[in-house]
């Protein structure tokens, strides 16, 4: 039997009718690549060469705060949360072209029609709150922002990855990978080597040359960047960064007293939850070249996320991440309806969705009451991880569940345990 014949008949045992196999077939499709095994994989894999400019900013941040040294360096933090604002010149040439709205990208001088306005930028409640840290995690080292304020959380949010658009942000999300980041401090950096110095706050009219591009080209006019940018554009390592967004809010917005614990140990257990989760969308996109909006890629990261805080996989929990907490009731404002796709599953294949997610929760709690002792190495964690994305949301929810997850292991042992391996092992 193929696995989509497997899967379908799952489907159909838990009462899913022809239009909704087929929408859930194709939600449900795994995208991960599994052909990143050609060469030896070493965890902590390197870390991109982003990290090595965001190291920079927190060593400036140390002294001159965060938020200051951010928004010098993000252009889409000298912007306020403003509806059509990501359709006004000044935006789209900060953003596009990377021309500050300050200064041009080639000199440390105002740019005509473009002029300084320190207060129309992105407003935060708690500027002094905010912390950028750099958190080592199996797949590289990663930057955090971390927010300890709910409407500062939002706006970054909105800032970064909705163009500084008023757009809605669930209530029940409290964090963010931001993935495919164009840094044009970086792209400045590397056209002109330019050091900039700030004092108490502002930039600094001195530019400080550094031997970069500029310097190795004699021709470094308009025209001849313009060659350059296009071979530039082809780097992205050069120039697009990854890093996390955090609040410090309670997980998924469940309130400690539903999970019987006080306020204090529920935040701090959600902190650890949400960044391994986000490290765990991290995982999969530099092993797996996959990080989707999806209910599978939430499957996993919320397993990862439960285990590195709690120690033990918690199928209840999840369901109430999720708004399943009392099913068949489903919870409206729970994380589910995140991940509806696009286009979005209809009623009855969202109702069908909720069952397998329940069931595969289930299994997987079964899968670690048996063999969690074992699984609780850093080594065989990461192969529990690598397993996950072998399998589909019907396979999880099978009767062969447990089996299917044993066997996804054992084949990484044979296929890949010696191109699987980490530097030090805890």
């Amino acid at each position: 039997m193929s696995e989509l014949e497997f899967r379908a008949r799952v489907l159909a045992a838990i009462g899913a009718n022809a239009t909704e196999t087929e929408e859930l077939l194709a939600y449900n499709r795994s995208v991960f690549e599994r052909d990143n095994f050609k060469a030896p994989l070493q965890f902590p894999l390197q870390s991109e060469p982003h990290v090595a400019v965001w190291q920079e900013y927190v060593t400036e941040a140390k002294t001159k705060g965060t938020f200051e040294i951010l928004k010098h360096a993000l252009v889409q933090l000298r912007f306020p949360i403003q509806a059509g604002i990501s359709q006004t010149e000044a935006y789209r040439a900060a953003t596009r072209k990377g021309l500050s709205p300050e200064f041009t990208s080639g000199a440390c001088t105002p740019r005509k029609g473009i002029e300084p306005n320190q207060t129309t930028g992105l407003i935060l409640q708690q500027p002094e709150q905010l912390q950028l840290t750099i958190h080592d995690s199996l797949v590289g080292a990663i930057p955090v922002l971390l927010t300890k304020n709910r409407e500062d959380f939002v706006s970054l949010v909105r800032a970064i990855t909705k163009r500084n658009e008023p757009v809605e942000i669930p209530d029940s999300m409290g964090a963010c990978m931001v993935a495919g980041y164009n840094n044009w401090d970086r792209i400045r950096r590397y056209r002109e080597g330019l050091s900039l110095e700030f004092n108490s706050g502002t930039r600094d009219d001195a530019c400080t040359p550094r031997q970069q591009w500029s310097a190795d080209n004699l021709d470094s006019s308009e025209l001849a960047w313009s060659v350059e940018f296009k071979r530039l554009i082809a780097r992205k390592e050069l120039y697009q960064d990854r890093f996390i967004i955090l609040s410090d809010g309670f997980y998924s917005n469940v309130k400690p007293e539903k999970l019987g614990l006080t306020a204090a140990e529920w935040r701090r257990l959600s902190l650890t939850i949400r960044l391994e989760h986000e490290c765990t969308h991290y995982f999969t996109r530099r092993v797996f070249n996959s990080m989707r909006n999806n209910l599978l890629d939430e499957f996993i990261a919320d397993y990862r996320g439960i285990v590195a805080a709690t120690g033990a996989y918690k199928a209840d929990w999840f369901l109430r991440f999720l708004g399943l907490e009392s099913f068949p009731h489903y919870r409206e404002g729970g994380r589910l309806q995140n991940y509806r796709g696009q286009p979005p599953l209809s009623d009855g294949a969202f109702k069908i969705l909720q069952k397998l997610v329940k069931v595969a929760a289930e299994n997987l709690e079964d899968f670690e009451r048996n063999y969690g002792e074992r699984l609780r190495t850093i080594k065989n964690q990461t192969l529990m991880l690598m397993a996950l994305t072998y399998l589909t949301i019907e396979e999880l929810a099978s009767s062969q569940a447990s089996n299917l997850i044993k066997q996804a292991i054992e084949q990484l042992q044979s296929q890949t345990l010696s191109q699987v391996a980490l530097l030090e092992e805890t």
